[in-house]
């Protein structure tokens, strides 16, 4: 039996940040890369076609595939999480539905991060229930998983998803949603990341990874990544890692660790 090899991408939204967008794609190609992700690279839910299509066509041109797409989460620099779980975010959240979901579509793209939101005066969690299963509703018709993310409290004060338990007890209420597993927040939480890879990998619809606490690359913190992805190479868990980190140093001369890695 062919031993597993693990696929990584990396996340365009976080690094390769001293470029513009539309030039990331192709950086993350010259670095040996045939995979990127990304938060969702707009300013509003329904961008004009003319941003689409170039977005898609810096990625075409590259020669590298989008494996990972987030709804719309809001203003993320302004902190913003989300918006599916209030009900006066909800309305730009499934304005965003079926454009998020025909890009994916357009570009090959099988899963898809709604991320929570943050806990307001108008949260509603059977709201966010309602627009996750939308979400998985449209997703379905490309064969795309819906995936849920814990986020660390420490950065993310208010956001309510903090652990695994919590983020798979949603995952449990929404069928065809799968948990994403950013081992950087669990690790923050305090979580026992090779218990959860060992009790759990089958659950995951996707992998982000960045060293704790400092959200650099593997090697400028505390977990031993080189231990936690030999794990997940044997465990049930087929799909790609994304590498979300905020590199330090330039993006460029951020990836020397993965020499030593499965």
């Amino acid at each position: 039996m062919t031993a597993k090899i693990l696929r990584y991408d990396v996340n365009l939204s976080i690094l390769f940040t001293e470029l513009p967008m539309l030039e990331r794609p192709a950086a993350a190609a010259g670095h040996g890369f045939d995979a990127v992700e990304m938060w969702w690279p707009f300013d509003g839910p329904v961008p004009a076609d003319r941003e689409l299509d170039a977005l898609a066509g810096a990625v075409t041109d590259a020669g590298v595939s989008l494996v990972g797409l987030n709804f719309d989460a809001g203003d993320m620099p302004s902190g913003d999480r989300g918006l599916l779980s209030a009900h006066s975010t909800s309305g730009r959240f499934r304005d965003n539905v079926d454009v998020a979901v025909g890009f994916a579509e357009r570009m090959g793209c099988r899963v898809l991060n709604a991320l929570y939101g943050n806990t307001s005066e108008d949260t509603d969690h059977d709201l966010a229930l309602e627009n996750l299963a939308l979400a998985v509703t449209a997703a379905r018709r490309i064969g795309a998983t819906v995936v849920i993310e814990a986020l660390n409290s420490h950065e993310n004060t208010r956001y309510p998803l903090t652990s695994s338990k919590t983020a798979l007890e949603v995952v449990d209420q929404v069928p065809g949603t799968a948990f994403l597993a950013d081992f950087y927040h669990l690790s923050r939480m305090g979580e026992d990341i090779r218990a959860l890879i060992a009790n759990s990998a089958e659950r995951f619809g996707h992998v982000q990874i960045a060293d704790s606490p400092g959200r650099g690359q593997p090697g400028t913190g505390e977990i031993d990544y080189a231990d936690v992805l030999t794990l997940l190479v044997a465990s049930p868990y087929d799909g790609s890692v994304g590498l979300e980190y905020k590199p330090v140093g330039p993006s460029a001369k951020s990836f020397g660790w993965l020499e030593d890695m499965p």
